[in-house]
C-alpha cells in the first residue's frame, strides 16, 4: 500500500495542474464555442451569455491588460456572428449587453487587483511577525547541528499556535517545543509570551524544573487578563529539553506533549515517552506538583526530533494516524536538515497530498 502513495501523489498533482491549466483557458473556449454555436444555430437562437461568462471569468483570473483584450475579443465575437444576418436592433442589443460585461469586467478586475495586492501586503507582515515572534534557530549552536521547519495547515498561513525555541546557556543547550490550544491572534500573543519567558530563564534558571515553572507563571501572569472561560481552557502542551555541554545525555521536562523521537545511528528510532504524566502548562489552577527532569542517553552521532501533534495527528483517506517512529525507523539521515524534509514529505504521502491538518512545528538536534 505504501508503494502506491507516492503514484497517488504524483496523480493528484498531475489532475491539479490540468484543472489549474483548463481555467486559465475557459475564456477563450467560451468566446470559441460562442461563435460555433451561432454558426449551428438559428437565428432566433444567442450566444450571448458565452461571450458575456467570457469577459466576466476573465476578470478575476488574468492581469488588467488581459482582461481588456478578453473583453474586446468577446464583444468583436458578438458583432462578428451577427454580420451573418441583418444587424437589427436586437443584435445591437446584444452586442452592447456583451460590451457592459466586459466593462464590468474590467472593473471587477481593478478591484481584485487592489485586494490581492492588500493581501500581499497583510501576508509580508505576517510573515515578518512570523519571523519575529518564531525566527529560525541557526544551524549549529553549542556544538549541535540544529534545523527547523513551521508547517502551516492553512494554505497561505505563517503562523500559530505551534512553537520552538533553541538557546545556548551556561547549563547546556535548552530547547523548548509547544503547541497553544486555539488559533488565532490569541495563540499568537501566548506564543510571544512563553518564548520571551522561555529566552530569559534559560540564561538565569540553573534547572529545567524551575524554567518550567517560570514559564508557568508567565502564562498565569497573561491570563489574568482574560475571563474565566478562556482562562480555563486556555494552556498549552509543551516539552522542555537540556543538553549538557560535553555530557552525552538529554534531559526532559514532559508537559502533556508528544514525546520526542532518538534516532541511533544504526537506524534505531525510540520515543522519549514522559516517565510522569503532566499536566500541561497554564493549567496550575488545577493542582500543583513539582516538575521531575528524567534524563536519557543521547549519544554522538544520534538524532533528536520533537514535535508537534500536527505530524502524529496527520492522517491518510482511511483516517489512520502517522506513525513518525515506524517511518523513520531502519533509515539513515546525514543531518537535521535532511531528517526534516524526509518528514515532511513522508506526511504529504501518508494524507495523499493533502498535508496535515494542524500545524505543524518540527526541531531537529544532532549530536555530531
Amino acid at each position: 500500500m505504501e508503494e502506491q502513495e507516492p503514484v497517488r501523489v504524483e496523480t493528484a498533482e498531475r489532475t491539479a495542474s490540468y484543472q489549474r491549466t483548463l481555467v486559465r483557458a475557459l475564456p477563450a473556449l467560451l468566446i470559441v464555442a460562442g461563435v460555433c454555436y451561432d454558426l449551428l444555430t438559428p437565428q432566433d437562437f444567442t450566444a450571448a451569455p458565452f461571450f458575456t461568462a467570457a469577459a466576466l471569468i476573465a476578470a478575476s483570473l488574468f492581469s488588467f491588460g488581459a482582461t481588456v483584450w478578453t473583453g474586446i475579443l468577446a464583444t468583436a465575437g458578438m458583432a462578428l456572428v451577427h454580420l451573418r444576418f441583418a444587424f437589427d436592433a436586437g443584435a445591437a442589443t446584444e452586442v452592447l449587453t456583451v460590451a457592459t460585461a466586459a466593462v464590468l469586467a474590467v472593473g471587477i478586475n481593478r478591484l481584485v487587483g487592489r485586494g490581492n495586492a492588500r493581501l500581499a501586503t497583510a501576508r509580508e507582515i505576517a510573515e515578518a511577525a512570523q519571523w519575529a515572534v518564531l525566527p529560525e534557530p541557526a544551524a549549529r549552536i553549542g556544538g549541535l547541528e540544529i534545523a527547523a521547519r513551521y508547517e502551516a495547515a492553512q494554505e497561505g498561513a505563517f503562523i500559530g499556535g505551534d512553537l520552538y525555541a533553541v538557546q545556548d546557556t551556561p547549563h547546556g543547550v535548552r530547547l523548548l517545543v509547544g503547541d497553544v490550544r486555539g488559533k488565532g491572534m490569541g495563540a499568537v500573543a501566548v506564543v510571544a509570551v512563553l518564548i520571551g519567558a522561555f529566552r530569559e530563564a534559560a540564561e538565569q534558571e540553573s534547572t529545567l524544573e524551575a524554567v518550567a515553572q517560570r514559564l508557568e507563571r508567565a502564562l498565569a501572569r497573561g491570563g489574568v487578563r482574560r475571563d474565566t472561560i478562556e482562562l480555563v481552557e486556555d494552556f498549552t502542551t509543551a516539552v522542555l529539553a537540556e543538553i549538557p555541554h560535553g555530557t552525552p545525555v538529554v534531559r526532559l521536562v514532559n508537559r502533556g506533549h508528544p514525546g520526542p523521537l532518538l534516532l541511533y545511528g544504526d537506524g534505531e528510532v525510540r520515543t522519549l515517552a514522559a516517565a510522569e504524566p503532566a499536566l500541561p502548562l497554564g493549567t496550575g489552577e488545577l493542582g500543583t506538583w513539582p516538575d521531575r527532569a528524567q534524563e536519557e542517553e543521547f549519544p554522538g552521532g544520534a538524532m533528536l526530533l520533537f514535535h508537534t501533534d500536527g505530524l502524529s495527528e496527520a492522517r491518510d483517506r482511511r483516517g489512520v494516524f502517522f506513525d513518525p517512529a515506524r517511518r523513520l525507523s531502519g533509515r539513515g539521515f546525514p543531518g537535521p536538515d535532511a531528517l526534516l524534509a524526509a518528514v515532511l514529505d513522508d506526511v504529504l504521502r501518508h494524507t495523499g497530498g493533502g498535508g496535515a491538518t494542524d500545524d505543524m512545528a518540527l526541531l531537529a538536534v544532532r549530536r555530531p
